[in-house]
Order: C-alpha cells, then structure tokens, then sequence
C-alpha cells in the first residue's frame, strides 16, 4: 500500500485480525509497483475525467462497468494491443485449448 490516510486506523486493524501483512511503499514508486501505478494513470485519464454521478451508488455502477472494460475489453499494449480477453483466447488458440 502506498501509506496515504485511507489505509489507516481499521483498514490496518482489520489486516492484523486477518494476519494479512502490509509494506508501506513510497508514492509514486513506479520501479515497486509498476502495474498499480500504470493502472491509476489510466483510470485518472480515462475514468476521471468524464462526469461522474455524485451519488455512491450511480458512481460505483460506472466505476464497476469501467473496471470491467478495463479487464477484460479494453486493448492493452502491453499485450500487444489486445483486450485481455482478446489475449486469453490468443493464448487458449495457442495452447491448442481453443
């Protein structure tokens, strides 16, 4: 986890009940957790920007309907320009599991 303010207090309490062991990495440390920070930018691009509903349940419809494009529709370069499902089926082709 990063260390900002919304992983303290139960976040960490319910972690320890559950044995679950955090590392505090520093912000922004793309060399640490690479994957993570790539996906924020994406979703700082492309989620954020638009109008989002300011209600908590409307918005969490849209973020959940966004999260499901980004796994599994939206192409991705770092598989070649393929959505991951594009890829999974690529790869099942491949394996002769098609």
């Amino acid at each position: 986890m990063d260390g900002g303010s919304e992983f303290m207090a139960e976040f960490e309490e319910a972690c320890q009940q559950h044995n679950v062991q955090l590392f505090v990495l520093p912000p922004r440390s793309p060399k640490l957790n690479g994957h993570v920070e790539r996906m924020q930018r994406t979703f700082r691009d492309e989620f954020y920007t638009q109008p989002l509903p300011t209600r908590i349940p409307e918005l969490q419809r849209e973020l959940n309907a966004y999260l499901d494009y980004y796994n599994r529709r939206r192409p991705h370069r770092s598989l070649d320009g393929l959505a991951p499902l594009e890829f999974l089926a690529k790869m099942q082709g491949e394996m002769g599991m098609g």
